[in-house]
C-alpha cells in the first residue's frame, strides 16, 4: 500500500499527504533536480508530522548530507516498491554523507 501512496504522491501538487504506519504525514514533494538540491536547507523548523519527500526518476543508491540544514532529521530511504529499506539519523549542519545502502527511488526526511 505504501508503494501506491508514494506513486500517487508524485502525481499531486505539493504538499501532499501520505499515510505511513497509520499516521498522516504532510510532505512537500521535491521531484526536480533543483528542488532536490535545495531540500530542507535553511529551515529552522517543521510542523509536526511533516517533512519532504524526494522523488527520483529511477532506483539507485542515494546519499544525502545536512549542509546548511540546522534541523536534526531522520531519513527513510524507500524502494521503488514503496518499502523502507534504510532509516538513518542525520546531524544538523553535517557535511558527512548519509548513504541509502540499498537502491532507492524515494527518500522521506522528517524531524527526529
Amino acid at each position: 500500500m505504501i508503494g501506491w501512496l508514494l506513486a500517487s504522491a508524485v502525481a499531486f501538487a505539493t504538499p501532499t499527504e501520505l499515510i505511513l504506519g497509520g499516521v498522516a504525514v504532510t510532505a512537500e514533494v521535491a521531484d526536480t533536480p533543483q528542488e532536490r538540491a535545495i531540500g530542507l536547507m535553511g529551515r529552522g523548523s517543521l510542523a509536526p508530522n511533516s517533512g519532504m519527500l524526494f522523488v527520483y526518476p529511477d532506483e539507485a543508491v542515494r546519499s544525502f548530507w545536512m549542509k546548511n540544514t540546522p534541523l536534526a532529521l531522520s531519513i527513510a530511504y524507500i524502494s521503488k516498491a514503496g518499502r523502507i529499506v534504510h532509516i538513518a539519523a542525520m546531524q544538523p549542519l553535517s557535511e558527512d554523507p548519509v548513504p541509502s545502502v540499498h537502491p532507492t527511488m524515494f527518500a522521506l526526511e522528517m524531524t527526529q
